[in-house]
């Protein structure tokens, strides 16, 4: 059996298009040509890796299973490419990362910064967007690296546990429920009615404030949803509603007196952010040395040590490492 590296392109580009129309986009090739491909790769390996439902192709169970490892090949072939560039005299190292919103504007500026000081040849590929699309992107190998601040339910995906980010309940100064906290600790039930803005589904952060603040409130409607924190901060500061913020996010307009954080009998609100990659993907000696960065970056854990970085007082298992 001879596989190619063509055919898994070609593979993959339909496997993420569903269709060999919109994969000869970007393979290149004809139509036909990628259809054709696609046919003898099919008979090559003797089984079938989609169904044909219409002019869709959806893949099967064969083709699901090899969509991973196909990915894993590519990556892997697209590593050593970029390794020996100019007959190995490349020094240039690249490195492409996906974060979540709060990770992405307000903790890893500052990470990449320190790395580079380090590594001065880093260059670096960043996109931002909600955990959900972190998690896709490493799914697909267009990540090396995810950071995100939600839970992650892909089983092909590992997760390591990062910094923990406190998560705090505000509001305008003004606001109803910012006056009624100068006076008492606010409750779950006049907090379940207050007017709640959220982020949109597939938010890590929404799922996040949810799974926190739920189990003490027992129905939260949003008066709206917004697409970013940094909308739902303002919006919250125009008096348009409260919300749920990790600290990183809001501490710029609370020190500016446009918001305050408000006293609640709830129990201390954190979260868990954590960086992920794909359990196929080879993991180079400069993501290694970059995993290795973020968790010394990460020491005790809490996005205080990020702002102030403490020494380590315990030694924890090396991230990007599984247990085995």
């Amino acid at each position: 059996m001879h596989i190619t590296l063509r055919q898994l392109e070609i593979f993959r580009a339909v496997a993420l298009t569903g269709s060999t129309t919109a994969a000869a986009h970007t393979v290149p090739l004809s139509q036909s040509a990628t259809s054709t491909a696609l046919g003898e790769f099919e008979r090559s390996l003797g089984a079938r890796l989609f169904d044909r439902v219409g002019k869709r192709l959806l893949l099967n169970d064969n083709g699901r299973a090899l969509l991973p490892l196909a990915l894993g090949v590519l990556d892997g072939a697209q590593h050593v490419e970029r390794a020996f560039t100019a007959g190995g005299a490349n020094v240039t190292v690249d490195l492409r990362l996906h974060a979540s919103t709060t990770v992405g504007n307000y903790i890893l500026p500052r990470l990449l910064s320190g790395f580079r000081e380090l590594v001065p040849a880093a260059r670096f590929d960043v996109r931002i967007g909600n955990t959900l699309d972190v998690v896709m992107a490493v799914q697909e190998f267009s990540a090396d690296l995810g950071f995100i601040e939600g839970p992650c339910h892909a089983p092909d995906v590992y997760v390591t546990p990062w910094l923990e980010d406190e998560l705090v309940i505000v509001a305008a100064p003004g606001h109803p429920l910012a006056e009624s906290a100068k006076q008492h600790k606010l409750t779950a039930h006049e907090l379940a009615h207050g007017p709640w803005l959220l982020r949109e589904p597939g938010s890590g952060t929404r799922e996040t404030v949810e799974l926190a603040l739920l189990p003490h409130l027992e129905n939260i409607q949003p008066a709206m949803t917004l697409g970013s924190s940094e909308a739902i901060k303002n919006a919250a500061a125009e008096s348009l509603g409260i919300s749920c913020l990790s600290r990183s996010v809001v501490e710029d307009l609370v020190s500016s007196g446009r918001l305050c954080v408000l006293e609640t009998r709830l129990p201390c609100l954190t979260r868990r952010l954590s960086l992920i990659h794909h359990r196929a993907k080879v993991l180079s000696a400069t993501i290694r040395r970059f995993l290795r960065y973020c968790e010394t970056y990460g020491a005790p854990r809490t996005l205080e040590s990020v702002r102030a970085p403490a020494p380590r007082t315990r030694k924890r298992p090396a991230i990007g490492r599984e247990p085995g």
